[in-house]
């Protein structure tokens, strides 16, 4: 009896060892894919808050709250099952949607920089009015669930892409951590960005002195912050669209903007200190995608405009 209680809590144990093993495998594959999806993280965070402007600011953690359930049944509901079943059944599929969600991603990054520079500003809109209603409101949700969706889809397909190799189970469990870790933390930000102005302006209507100071600074640094997350978000989904499309394209067979992105690289690398290979080789690729990408967003983004103009013009001309 003795032996067999030793064996059994030997056999106990090993297990123990491997699920240890298995978790740690788990996290790690987490931890990687999760920083490949910083870019749309960025911008799902920089995207939000708009949807929350214009209403009172009763209503305003309400709705991130809607919108945040919304998120959590699109990862986990929709979009994971799809991805699991895509991973075991269909991988081959894998870097063609990763191209797709390149292209929106640089579409996004361009119409962006085009309205920077002026050069295109058919999205650019006043700041509405405060508006109440319970229909505004659950549109507005509505929107923003949608939106999130298409977000939270290319999280899915970039942290798919990273656990390819893993067996089924290993990729539902990294996807469906990734999912709620990223939730979590946009909507937490997202939160605390659209009740910052609130804060300082309590502070500085019910203190005095250095507290009424920083509540002033605090609501005059939010506009300076939500510009700042912005043009954050813009680089990002520069960055990471031109790398989705640059290593994507490459695995169906061309290698063009690889190479040619290599071949700048390299020589900087070379003139680096050693200490400083690594970091010169991710700035040089991060600008030289975040290029790629911008250039191939505003190829995408004048003929979609050419297309919106067109349809605008037969409307008109049939309301006439």
């Amino acid at each position: 009896m003795p032996s067999g209680l030793v064996a059994l809590l030997d056999d106990v144990a090993a297990i123990a060892r491997i699920a240890a093993a298995s978790l740690d495998d788990i996290g790690a594959a987490a931890a990687r894919a999760g920083t490949k999806t910083a870019g749309v993280v960025i911008d799902d965070a920089a995207v939000t808050p708009s949807y929350v402007t214009g209403f009172s600011p009763a209503r305003e953690l309400p709705m991130i709250a809607r919108i945040a359930r919304g998120s959590i049944f699109n990862k986990m509901v929709i979009l994971l099952p799809i991805a699991v079943l895509l991973g075991q059944f269909a991988p081959f599929l894998i870097p063609i949607i990763l191209i797709l969600g390149g292209l929106f991603l640089c579409y996004e990054a361009a119409e962006k920089v085009l309205e920077l520079f002026h050069v295109d500003e058919t999205n650019v809109h006043d700041v509405p009015a405060l508006i109440e209603g319970e229909e505004r409101e659950n549109e507005m949700v509505a929107s923003a669930i949608r939106t999130d969706l298409i977000l939270s889809a290319e999280i899915m397909a970039i942290a798919l892409a990273e656990v390819a190799d893993s067996v089924w189970w290993q990729q539902a469990l990294v996807l469906a951590l990734i999912g709620l870790v990223i939730t979590v933390v946009v909507y937490g930000v997202v939160a605390l960005i659209v009740k910052m102005d609130d804060v300082g302006l309590h502070l500085a209507q019910e203190n005095e002195g250095l507290i009424a100071s920083f509540g002033r600074g605090l609501v005059a640094f939010m506009p300076k912050l939500l510009t700042t997350i912005s043009i954050i978000g813009t680089l990002a989904m520069a960055w990471v669209g031109g790398g989705l499309l640059v290593h994507n394209i490459a695995v169906l067979g061309w290698h063009g903007p690889e190479h040619w992105i290599e071949a700048v690289t390299l020589p900087l690398v070379g003139m680096a200190p050693a200490s400083w290979a690594g970091f010169v080789e991710w700035l040089v690729f991060a600008i030289l995608s975040g290029v790629f990408g911008v250039a191939i967003g505003s190829v995408i983004a004048s003929i979609a405009h050419k297309l919106l103009h067109s349809k605008d013009q037969s409307k008109k001309e049939e309301a006439a």
